[in-house]
């Protein structure tokens, strides 16, 4: 790289991807306060309501092209469901500036740490693109656990409150009261998709959409075909509420005899990135012969790609089905 025009690049990236991460995050702070005041503002007349209006609309400027355009496909949707199974209150449009910004990060942090080589910077780029990406499905894989781990006391209490002679709508209802989080956020979605006109069976379906659990699938299932040929539900529910329970211990005992195969798999991924990085860092004259020519490379991205191999197939025989 240019050393007259290295600087300015530096500069130039660096500003954006600031500008950028911090745009981020006063939308993700402001954008609850922002709904609710704007709401508020339709249906009580407060002083300074104008100058507000149009400090949230110019706020809102700055998505609404990058929504315009993103609402053209089913891109946006899809997102935006995937952000709902995270419980991660952003838009579609703000997880997209977020990403750019990763991935600016990413390509300068690279770029210094490779002094200037532009090919650590591409990257550092691709790295810096997967993070949100990989910090998404992490919350996922989170939420979903919990509320696999809470489903059975789900099942308990909706078929004791069904017992005591409660409806479906009230049984959920305390289920949303009575149960801690995430189960009673989705629940507390279900009784008001139910109050907006939805039917019980759509807005559980929406819940299956949410929360992509083969036991909750079971569940519905099985609520839906009681709506229909009727029968006891509540035995029905403790029956089901019996196996999550026994899927749930045998998957703990599993996770227990299989943690120290992902752990061995996990280290031996990471330990030749982080000593190539660490040796490049502190003594790079010695990996330099590596990315000049070409027999270096190629051992390079046989090593990595052997790397990725070992890791899924270590990954595979370690998650048993259950």
């Amino acid at each position: 790289m240019d050393s007259t025009t290295s600087p300015l690049i530096f500069s130039l990236l660096a500003f954006a991807s600031i500008f950028l991460l911090f745009f981020g995050i006063d939308r993700i702070l402001g954008s609850q306060k922002a709904a609710i005041d704007s709401r508020l503002d339709q249906y009580a007349s407060r002083d300074g309501i104008a100058a507000q209006a149009e400090a949230i609309t110019a706020q809102q400027e700055a998505t609404r092209g990058l929504n315009k355009m993103l609402n053209t496909g089913g891109a946006a949707k899809q997102l935006a469901v995937e952000l709902q199974r995270a419980d991660l209150k952003l838009t579609p449009s703000e997880y997209i500036l977020v990403n750019i910004a990763s991935v600016l990060i990413g390509f300068l942090i690279a770029l210094f740490l490779g002094r200037g080589n532009i090919i650590f910077g591409l990257i550092g780029g691709v790295i810096g693109f997967y993070l949100p990406r990989f910090y998404l499905r992490r919350l996922q894989a989170q939420r979903l656990a919990a509320f696999n781990n809470q489903l059975g006391d789900m099942l308990i209490l909706l078929s004791n409150s069904l017992r005591s002679g409660y409806s479906l709508l009230q049984s959920i209802e305390t289920v949303s009261k009575d149960m801690p989080a995430p189960m009673s956020v989705e629940f507390i979605r279900v009784v008001r998709e139910i109050g907006l006109g939805l039917t019980i069976e759509e807005a559980l379906g929406h819940l299956l959409q949410r929360i992509q659990s083969e036991d909750l699938d079971m569940v519905i299932t099985a609520i839906n075909i009681q709506h229909e040929v009727g029968g006891n539900l509540s035995e029905i529910l403790d029956t089901i509420a019996e196996t999550i329970r026994e899927r749930v211990r045998i998957k703990g005992q599993i996770r227990a005899l299989t943690s120290q195969q992902r752990l061995s798999g996990n280290v031996v991924s990471v330990l030749p990135l982080l000593l190539g990085v660490f040796m490049f860092v502190f003594n790079p004259a010695y990996l330099d012969r590596m990315f000049q020519q070409t027999c270096g490379i190629a051992m390079l991205v046989t090593g990595g790609i052997t790397i990725l191999l070992g890791y899924f197939a270590i990954r595979k025989i370690t998650d048993i089905e259950v």
